[in-house]
């Protein structure tokens, strides 16, 4: 299995879409699922429900902060980050989790989830994004390492 692959079954499990990204990248990243799942839970929902940047998105920072950065090379990093998340926005047409869902759900904030249904798989692109977004993410993690 890809690392889409991978990421769109953790998203389809009942994990948040941070953590999905995140979880598809846990070998590379020489972390546990549980270390993973603490360390990315809050950003899904567009950080903690309130809709602002997607998720999957954060997903994608953390990954790709940890594994090509030295934690102190600002510019090196940001010009990954950013390099990455124009590819994602050309691809799913925004960073914010509220526009992408924008016209198929009712957007929502409060801080209750969703329960994960059949339906609530239907009606939402969130398992598509986040698939894309592990690609994404593992092409730029191919590339500068």
């Amino acid at each position: 299995m890809n690392k889409s692959q991978i990421a769109r079954e953790y998203f389809n499990k009942g994990m948040a879409c941070s953590q999905a990204v995140a979880l598809a990248f846990k070998d590379e990243l020489g972390l546990s699922e549980d270390a993973i799942l603490k360390l990315t839970i809050g950003y899904g929902g567009g950080f903690g429900r309130q809709r602002l940047v997607c998720g999957a998105v954060c997903g994608m920072t953390m990954v790709l902060s940890y594994l090509l950065s030295d934690g102190k090379d600002k510019l090196y990093i940001y010009k990954i980050i950013q390099q990455a998340s124009a590819e994602v926005k050309e691809k799913i047409g925004s960073l914010i989790c509220a526009e992408l869902l924008e016209n198929k759900v009712k957007v929502e904030t409060s801080p209750t989830p969703d329960a994960r249904t059949e339906e609530y798989y239907k009606k939402r692109p969130c398992g598509e994004i986040v698939e894309i977004i592990a690609e994404i993410t593992d092409k730029y993690v191919k590339q500068y390492i």
